[in-house]
C-alpha cells in the first residue's frame, strides 16, 4: 500500500481506495506470468479512488526497482482492463460494456492497444 503522485496533480492512496482488482495470472509451468504484462516480475492492480477514478499501479518486483508508479484510466480503459482479467463490470462501468459483445470488442481493443 503507498501513495502516489498523479500526473497533472493529485495524489491518490491505495490504502483509502474503495475497491482493488488485482491482475490474472497464468501458471507457465515454472512461474506465475502476470498477464497484465507477460511478466513474473512485473505486475499491474486497478483502483477506484474515494472520488470514483480508477487508476493502475504498475510495479516491479526486480531488486533496486523503486515503488512503483500510478496513472489514471478513463472508463473504458477501466472497464477493458477488468474484461481482460476477467472480473465482473461494476455498476458504475456497466454503460461502457453493457453486454457481452461489447465487452468482448473491449477486451479486443485492450489487447490490441497493449500488445
Amino acid at each position: 500500500m503507498a501513495r502516489y503522485r498523479m500526473d497533472g496533480g493529485g495524489v491518490v492512496d491505495t490504502r483509502k481506495a474503495q475497491r482493488l482488482w488485482e491482475e490474472s495470472r497464468g501458471w507457465n509451468g515454472n512461474n506465475y506470468i502476470s498477464r497484465a504484462t507477460g511478466s513474473q516480475w512485473e505486475h499491474e492492480e486497478l483502483y477506484r479512488s474515494t472520488k470514483g477514478r480508477y487508476y493502475i499501479v504498475s510495479w516491479s518486483q526486480w531488486q533496486g526497482t523503486g515503488p512503483g508508479e500510478a496513472r489514471y484510466l478513463d472508463a473504458r480503459e477501466a472497464a477493458a482492463w477488468l474484461v481482460y482479467h476477467g472480473h465482473e463490470i461494476p455498476a458504475d462501468l456497466e454503460d461502457v460494456a453493457e453486454d457481452r459483445a461489447t465487452a468482448d470488442r473491449i477486451r479486443a481493443w485492450w489487447e490490441d492497444k497493449n500488445g
